[in-house]
């Protein structure tokens, strides 16, 4: 095994160039998967999946512009899907090959996105608790925690490590069962420190700004599904509200692999050994 390293490349938005952070693990000769995480997350969240895999895959984990050590972007507006589908095409070229694509929440909107493109250079597709379908409460209760937080004094200065894995216990509680020790681990990779000593959350709280004063409506993407032609894996928390139970059951029928996470919602961390079998098990086929 080799990894992870770390690397960045420049791509452009907006009329300036960004730096995109990454990591990669495992032989570069190997089969790719690129690993895309949620909105408030980073690329660290797929370590342990990565870990696993990259004995046998080569396993590339951004983080997204204005998360984890990506450069954060001057405009807030362009914090938006779209934007985010033209700086991870560059980390595409880089590769420079077809890649398996796993993909949590807006992540999986992305791989959406970029699947169902012609000539796109994905030669399979995980979906982490999203679908085609989004309703439009569950998109409501999503803006308004992301407008709440980004309006927060407490969220950009958390005293230690022990109120941010308090703050994920709580907030992240629909990510499943987890340890005392994943909850801690969470912490850590999901702060910075600050030069006084204190912690803020690793995105830049503008990542909100687009949801503000948007009303949702629920989304229909499955023009977008019908595109896709290869092979198509779907996890759902058990209690999700962002992937309902319809939404899956009409992705399976379309010839989409199901896999449901019990006692999670939105969405299913991914640390779990069955989880992470699972997964080897659909990208080795």
């Amino acid at each position: 095994m080799q990894g992870p390293e770390e690397r960045s490349i420049p791509y452009m938005l907006g009329g300036r160039f960004y730096r995109l952070a990454f990591r990669h693990w495992g032989n570069r000769k190997a089969p790719a998967v690129l690993c895309v995480h949620g909105l408030t997350r980073n690329g660290h969240d797929f370590d342990p999946l990565a870990e696993a895999l990259s004995g046998s895959f080569r396993v590339i984990c951004p983080d997204l512009p204005g998360r984890g050590e990506s450069d954060r972007l001057a405009d807030p507006m362009l914090y938006q899907a779209q934007h985010y589908v033209t700086a991870l095409t560059h980390l595409l070229a880089w590769v420079g090959r077809e890649v398996a694509w796993v993909g949590t929440s807006l992540g999986g909107i992305c791989g959406m996105i970029v699947a169902a493109a012609d000539g796109a250079p994905v030669n399979r597709l995980i979906l982490n608790d999203i679908g085609p379908f989004m309703p439009a409460d569950a998109l409501r209760r999503i803006r308004d925690y992301m407008v709440a937080s980004g309006d927060s004094p407490i969220m950009s200065r958390f005293p230690d490590l022990e109120s941010v894995e308090r703050h994920l216990r709580l907030v992240h509680a629909p990510f499943g069962p987890l340890s005392d020790a994943q909850w801690a681990w969470l912490a850590r990779i999901s702060a910075r420190a600050l030069p006084d000593g204190r912690f803020t959350m690793h995105y830049d709280p503008r990542i909100s700004e687009p949801l503000r004063g948007h009303e949702p409506a629920d989304v229909d993407q499955w023009a977008l599904w019908d595109r896709i032609r290869v092979p198509r894996m779907v996890i759902r928390g058990e209690t999700s509200e962002v992937l309902l139970p319809e939404t899956l059951a009409r992705m399976e029928a379309s010839g989409a692999l199901a896999y449901t996470v019990p006692v999670t919602g939105h969405a299913p961390a991914l640390l779990d050994p069955l989880q992470i079998e699972a997964i080897r098990t659909f990208l080795s086929r």
